[in-house]
């Protein structure tokens, strides 16, 4: 995964515009505020721009005890803080105002003090005597003008946690960007390297190559990636920390462990987060009919609150196959299923090999956890999604066009199924069911996986409580056809034909007495799928005694007020009947035959909406 991962870095750097410095040491920072300064040093102006890509020194943020040379954040460079940030609101929460600015002032403090130390490395240097009298010869006009007050009064909320940037007044270059203070960042690294990697150099991991490892720092951060308590700087997915040396093994320190070398340990940082921050802005229409602007990602999926899944391909291609598991269009899917089971594959684009990745990330503090790995060719990649769209095919009843169509159910509304609601009917955000299935179903629709059997416990709870929905019926014949793995009974999405299991006739014969309830006494709160659908559905033998005797009734109230309504719905009852022996009901359904029972009545009551749905006239005349 980290190989590949830093392979994509390294195609994203190729990509780039041409720049003469490209180095380890540095790395693409943002610029908000410029603080610009005559060259005698005084004091112009402090001002926030439109965001503007660099190129900066590349520091490690542990602890604060980092500051990156003439360009980083407000106390760094003057060391002042945002008293009207959240953090500091929070620490004031928990520690009192007055106790919250004494923490940040010392905060600030040191960072200045840190700051000013690594102007003093470079003070040697021309374009350095500006910066130099901005904060010693000229007191008076420079940095004592930009006080806490200042800052506070003349830069808006949204700028002040931005990096500042120096710019000699009357010139268009920063000062961070000269080719001598980059080449004074590149050789003290390079100098820093060799006295950490002083015995040999080793074999990367990742490139395979004979180079220095990473030195005695932590990998860069990864940004993005959901999960609670993100620190500011982002999380690390490589480090190696804790005490009594636990990492020491073998007479390796530190990230030696981890055999990479700087380069890749850069690239494949750089293309996750590439991965997690890759997107554009597209047009949509909201609710009330106006069109706005929503940034979508195009390498990034989001289940939950802690998961994302990101992917992309050797050759950095589109795959219009991905949207079709979130906007799943009829006549794509065809297509591609067509396409697929023909063999011929002429109109693929994949006929040239190469590979589909994925990963699944999850957030916790300041680390990341990769929770699922997929690595497959393209021509796989599209033979599992065509797989996929065939197994969670099922019908549906279109009430505007009176008729039954296939349906397919996006991934997005098949995890969500089989999340918990409250109360009021929303879904419950506490948990995190929706994400674990979303995992799973994502590697089944890739790699043609089995889905786990907790996921059908997980979904027939859930049918249990709200009904047996499309999107709930499509995930179970899903697992059930996955699981039967090319055994005789295979669930197709329009009702089954012929023998079928003892499970699934008694799934269509609840629904038929169900819809003979609604003949005889119309809608009401409390049917029978409300009161006895968990008992028919795990003890059937027991349940649907009690049924034949309440569906008699009903039959006994048909007879006079629908007696042609009442002789149809016999029939099919009986009809129903003959595929089972009703004397003798199992006792029990296991966990398959429960999803069984639920696809049976689905299919059942698909197949009855034409005739729920006809007229009174017409009900009354049959």
């Amino acid at each position: 995964m980290i190989k590949e991962l830093s392979e994509l870095g390294k195609t994203l750097r190729s990509q780039k515009t041409e720049d003469d410095w490209v180095h380890d040491a540095l790395k693409e920072e943002v610029i908000s505020l410029v603080l610009t300064i005559q060259p005698d040093g005084s004091f112009v102006s402090l001002k926030s721009i439109e965001k503007k890509k660099t190129k900066a020194e590349a520091v490690q943020r542990t602890s604060g005890k980092e500051a990156r040379l003439l360009i980083d954040n407000c106390g760094y460079i003057l060391g002042v803080y945002d008293y009207d940030s959240n953090n500091f609101k929070k620490k004031a929460k928990e520690k009192g105002e007055q106790k919250a600015h004494e923490i940040f002032k010392n905060d600030t403090s040191k960072k200045f003090s840190l700051f000013q130390k690594r102007l003093n490395e470079i003070a040697d240097l021309v374009e350095m005597r500006p910066v130099l009298n901005f904060y010693n010869a000229n007191k008076q006009n420079g940095i004592d003008i930009v006080t806490q007050k200042y800052f506070m009064d003349n830069i808006s909320k949204k700028d002040r946690g931005g990096n500042i940037a120096f710019l000699i007044s009357r010139t268009d270059k920063y000062i961070h960007e000269h080719d001598t203070v980059y080449h004074k960042i590149t050789d003290a690294y390079d100098l820093k390297q060799q006295e950490f990697t002083s015995k040999t150099k080793k074999k990367c991991s990742t490139c395979g190559e004979e180079k220095y490892p990473v030195g005695d720092f932590l990998h860069f951060p990864i940004k993005n990636v959901p999960g609670s308590q993100e620190p500011p700087g982002g999380r690390k997915l490589i480090s190696y920390n804790g005490e009594n040396n636990p990492f020491e093994s073998y007479e390796m320190v530190g990230n030696e462990n981890c055999m990479i070398c700087t380069n890749c340990a850069k690239t494949y940082v750089e293309g996750l987060n590439w991965l997690l921050s890759s997107g554009n802005e597209i047009p949509i229409k909201t609710k009330k009919g106006k069109e706005k602007k929503e940034f979508r990602y195009t390498n990034r999926k989001k289940f939950g609150s802690d998961t994302a899944i990101v992917f992309w391909t050797r050759k950095n291609e589109q795959l219009a196959e991905i949207d079709y598991l979130e906007a799943p269009n009829p006549d794509d899917v065809a297509r591609l299923v067509e396409s697929v089971a023909s063999g011929t594959e002429r109109d693929s684009r994949y006929l040239e090999p190469d590979q589909f990745y994925s990963c699944t990330l999850s957030g916790s503090a300041a680390r990341i956890a990769v929770r699922d790995w997929i690595e497959t060719t393209l021509i796989e990649f599209r033979k599992g999604i065509a797989k996929w769209f065939q197994d969670i095919a099922i019908i549906l009843y279109d009430n505007d066009l009176k008729t039954t169509q296939t349906y397919y159910s996006r991934l997005y509304d098949l995890s969500r199924c089989c999340q918990r609601k409250n109360s009021d009917g929303s879904y419950d955000k506490d948990d995190t069911s929706m994400a674990r299935v979303a995992v799973y179903l994502w590697n089944v629709a890739l790699k043609k996986t089995t889905p786990p059997l907790w996921i059908l416990t997980k979904v027939l709870q859930r049918a249990r409580l709200y009904g047996v929905t499309p999107d709930r019926a499509a995930l179970i014949k899903l697992i059930l056809n996955r699981h039967n793995n090319g055994g005789d009974l295979m669930i197709t999405e329009k009702i089954e034909k012929g023998d079928k299991p003892a499970a699934y006739v008694c799934g269509q014969i609840f629904a038929k007495m169900e819809s003979i309830q609604y003949a005889a006494l119309g809608k009401i709160n409390t049917g029978i799928r409300e009161r006895y659908f968990t008992y028919a559905m795990t003890s059937p033998s027991s349940a649907f005694g009690r049924l034949f005797n309440l569906c008699s009734k009903h039959f006994t109230k048909l007879k006079h007020e629908k007696p042609g309504r009442a002789v149809n719905l016999d029939k099919d009852l009986q009809e129903l009947c003959k595929g089972i022996d009703i004397n003798s009901f199992p006792a029990t359904f296991s966990l398959i035959e429960q999803g069984q029972f639920a696809i049976g009545y689905y299919h059942q009551r698909q197949l009855q909406f034409p005739t729920a749905n006809k007229t009174k006239e017409e009900i009354e005349h049959e």
